[in-house]
């Protein structure tokens, strides 16, 4: 078993890595996700003609957008690499890595597509990474806003190296009871694509968290029977599911909950509807990925980190 590998805590002053992994990023947003990367004290670096390139629905060639990973995970001027924004295109990537991964972990804090990689890093490495906002996507919105980001959990995620935190989930509580486990996860539609892959992900004794958006509440009955049936709910000690914002099905139709609640309250585990995490009209939660968490599913659920995400 590889030891779990966690990144150095981002300090006052830190340079953050910017870069865009997935789909093209828009120059305003990114200036504005910067600019409040600054008002939280850190010192955003970007190579605007790697992060701004566009290459039909990418951010650039695949090879292009690898080499800048590389770099960036190889460099000492920065502590950690913030992700622009989501899209498609993050699972290219992943053959080319090859063991540029394999040194000291940096925090890698991203969302939607980069699920691919966070799951490969896990998969492969042990690294730890973090669920949540992205440069271009969140933080150019501002602390607390409409899809924007917390503030509390992303510091708490990314600066502890003590203890643990909790998080209330402002969520529905769908399956009563408690659960620890480590905490995977992320975008449903990218872990369901890791099924027969080298880096399949092992939800064995996790808390699996599953969001995404756009889908009808058939695609997510579709998602969530496949990860039912490769086995994944088997062994998982709790679920916590997001808003699916754009979701919705015909008029006088079921919803996502009515599908999330007859294929895991069966599994008889405790699991959360509707937190803000991911895709989300709300300010995203930052989870960390990779560490001992407990859930209490009730009211709106808390979900408890048991150990710190980062090193000193």
């Amino acid at each position: 078993m590889i030891p779990t590998r966690k990144p150095r805590a981002l300090r006052p002053g830190d340079g953050i890595r910017i870069l865009s992994l997935a789909s093209p990023v828009q120059f305003d947003h990114l200036q504005k996700g910067c600019e409040e990367l600054v008002r939280l004290g850190y010192a955003p670096e970007t190579d605007s003609d790697s992060v701004l390139a566009q290459q039909g629905f990418f951010a650039g060639s695949a090879d292009t957008r690898a080499v800048a990973l590389k770099n960036a995970l190889a460099e000492d001027s920065t502590r950690a690499i913030f992700c622009s924004r989501g899209g498609y295109g993050s699972s290219y990537l992943l053959e080319s890595l090859n063991g540029a991964a394999a040194g000291e972990p940096k925090i890698l804090l991203g969302a939607s597509d980069i699920t691919a990689l966070q799951i490969y890093l896990w998969q492969t490495f042990r690294w730890v990474t973090f669920y949540g906002p992205m440069v271009a996507s969140n933080f150019d919105r501002g602390e607390g806003a409409e899809h924007g980001y917390d503030r509390l959990s992303l510091v708490r995620a990314l600066t502890e190296t003590r203890n643990g935190w909790q998080l209330d989930l402002f969520g529905e509580a769908l399956g009563a009871g408690s659960g620890r486990g480590v905490l995977l996860g992320g975008c449903l539609t990218l872990i369901e694509s890791t099924l027969g892959t080298p880096w399949e992900l092992d939800t064995a004794g996790a808390i699996l968290v599953l969001e995404d958006r756009g889908m009808k509440p058939y695609q997510v009955d579709r998602a969530l029977t496949h990860l039912r049936q490769a086995g994944k709910f088997d062994q998982v000690e709790g679920i916590i599911l997001g808003d699916f914002p754009d979701c919705e099905g015909p008029l006088f139709s079921e919803g996502v909950i009515d599908v999330a609640l007859r294929i895991l309250e069966p599994l008889k585990i405790p699991f959360v509807f509707g937190s803000p995490i991911g895709h989300t009209p709300r300010a995203m939660l930052t989870l960390p990925l990779g560490v001992r968490a407990e859930l209490t599913a009730v009211g709106p659920g808390l979900l408890r980190i048991l150990e710190p995400a980062c090193i000193a």
